[in-house]
């Protein structure tokens, strides 16, 4: 990071209702350590980690706990010339709303959720639900493929080696997520060696990080259809590793990893194609449905103190 930054606070306004807790848990429960930090304070919650921005990566601090927004705290490098910093921040506060999904509309969701008897008690408890996206779809694919058939506990410290052994910049103790470029350099026995991962996974993660080194965009504006293809067709990854993405990463909120073992378990099916037929009325907001029945499954209670 630069030595000369500047700071700006915004208030970023979304649709009420707003239920910052669960997307705060969320994010929590998957952030990695030395990538991100995630803490409650005083009445409220923050997330904080580096975002990529045109001059470089951005350290963004996101507060939850003021009605019906999210108050962002960016440091951006100062040097940048005076033209290019209102576009900067534009780019990077439009992230930031992808991120936390502050585009949502609860007035259309949440009363078509609530028309379904398994869902109402949930969307009751949590109204204005927000589906987590992502800051960088590379990231989110590498760290999907380390939580494949492990806790998410492992998967967060995968992360975190991963990271401290081949992340960039760092500022204030957090380190940018390693680069494609940077990854696909990387032998699969190096990196099986430095994080800890099998064989097969590191090979999937080199093949991950040399498709998007390639040329392979893991983004909101890739062709949904045609990257998924691309993905599936990588070692290692499969349609739950690829719906997920569909998910966090192109924002598709009908997409829906159906053969997702704690989504089976809070449906009480075995099988995905149980998952999937279940969720057919849920149409089109499937994604939202999907985090209603994770938040109450895995992602803990709302603290009230």
């Amino acid at each position: 990071m630069p030595a000369l930054t500047r700071s700006v606070r915004h208030v970023l306004p979304c649709a009420e209702p707003f239920a910052w807790q669960p997307l705060f848990r969320a994010l929590a429960a998957h952030a990695v350590p030395g990538v991100e930090r995630a803490e409650y304070d005083d009445g409220g919650a923050w997330v904080e980690r580096l975002v990529p921005a045109p001059s470089g990566p951005a350290l963004v601090r996101v507060r939850f706990g003021h009605p019906g927004a999210v108050e962002a705290e960016l440091s951006l490098d100062g040097a940048t010339p005076a033209k290019a910093r209102g576009q900067e921040e534009a780019a990077v506060l439009a992230l930031v709303r992808r991120w936390l999904d502050l585009e949502a509309d609860p007035a259309v969701i949440d009363p078509f959720l609530s028309g379904f008897d398994l869902l109402a008690p949930l969307v009751a408890v949590s109204r204005g639900l927000r589906v987590p996206g992502s800051v960088d779809g590379f990231e989110t694919a590498v760290q999907t493929v380390l939580g494949q058939q492990v806790s998410l506990a492992a998967a967060r410290t995968f992360g975190a080696r991963l990271a401290a052994s081949y992340g960039g910049a760092e500022r204030d103790g957090l380190r940018a997520f390693p680069s494609p470029e940077e990854l696909a350099a990387v032998p699969p026995s190096e990196l099986q060696l430095a994080v800890g991962l099998t064989h097969a996974r590191a090979r999937t993660v080199t093949a991950l990080a040399g498709a998007v080194a390639s040329g392979l965009e893991v983004s909101p504006e890739a062709d949904a259809g045609s990257t998924r293809s691309a993905l599936l067709a990588l070692p290692g990854v499969g349609p739950w590793t690829a719906d997920y993405l569909a998910v966090r990463v192109f924002g598709d909120r009908d997409a829906y990893p159906a053969d997702d073992l704690v989504l089976k378990r809070a449906l009480g099916v075995a099988t995905a194609r149980a998952a999937a037929a279940l969720s057919e009325p849920w149409r089109p907001w499937r994604a939202y449905a999907l985090f209603h029945l994770w938040t109450a499954a895995a992602y803990g209670a709302a603290r009230t103190e």
